[in-house]
């Protein structure tokens, strides 16, 4: 799953080339992103627990940059109780699931997004401890994850939350190596990593079932040969670093040394 992100930690000019849909659209993305770091970030480590607004890019608009709350609370929820609890149920959608599942089922033919971080986190278990990886893109560009989007409101306040979940897809090889203790009988799964190329085509409308299986087609295994992982400091508990940028540095643990030869 992925419940552990870093984001906004990299050069705004980066990120708006990365994601600019023209060279004329870099200005504009760069000044919303200023406003953005503003308010939120730079994460070099943050739990989805935590519900942080982070930066998204849905498909009412492919060049605007927003920030929406992680935890995705559907339409349908009634009260702040309910929308609270589901929203820590709801970080990650499984990509196979979503079109069918009520709480993701609306959001995956209308709403989806591109959620922007600059990398994971992972647990590797050896020996009942939990020894977190670090995972990047190889050209350390700022990835784009799918995710779908929601618009919630409380009738009776009237409050308003921008909310979305990061869609999974099954490991690959590499990730499966490294998640080698899943919830549940799914086995190892990743956060579904959207190539540039493939960006306008997850953002792009479900008119009818072929849309639906273009959109299921895509949620598969990203090419382990263009990412990169490291073992970093805790993630958790008493000896956990934080949000500064030790949290994405490389740390050995010597009880893993002969795993990292197998790992990679």
């Amino acid at each position: 799953m992925c419940y552990d992100i870093r984001f906004l930690t990299k050069k705004k000019l980066q990120y708006a080339r990365r994601f600019a849909a023209s060279e004329e659209d870099i200005h504009e993305l760069e000044e919303q992103l200023h406003k953005l770091g503003e308010r939120t970030g730079p994460y070099y480590h943050i739990s989805g627990f935590a519900h942080p607004d982070v930066p998204v890019i849905t498909n009412e608009n492919r060049r605007h940059i927003r920030l929406y709350n992680w935890g995705l609370i559907p339409r349908w929820v009634k009260d702040v109780k309910q929308a609270v609890a589901l929203s820590n149920k709801t970080l990650n959608a499984r990509g196979e699931e979503m079109f069918e599942k009520p709480a993701y089922r609306s959001a995956a033919r209308h709403r989806r997004c591109l959620v922007m971080v600059d990398g994971f986190f992972e647990h590797h278990w050896k020996y009942n401890k939990a020894y977190p990886y670090h995972i990047t893109l190889k050209n350390d560009e700022p990835m784009a994850l799918g995710g779908l989007w929601e618009t919630w409101e409380e009738k009776q306040s009237g409050l308003i939350r921008q909310t979305f979940t990061i869609v999974t897809a099954r490991a690959n090889t590499l990730m499966g190596r490294i998640h080698n203790k899943p919830r549940g009988s799914a086995g190892p799964r990743m956060p579904l990593i959207i190539p540039k190329e493939l960006e306008d085509e997850w953002l792009r409308p479900v008119d009818n079932q072929t849309d639906i299986q273009r959109i299921k087609e895509m949620v598969a295994p990203y090419d382990e040969n263009e990412l990169e992982a490291h073992t970093v400091a805790r993630l958790k508990g008493k000896s956990a670093v934080g949000n500064i940028p030790v949290a994405v540095e490389k740390v050995s643990y010597e009880e893993l040394e002969n795993d990292q030869e197998k790992l990679f």
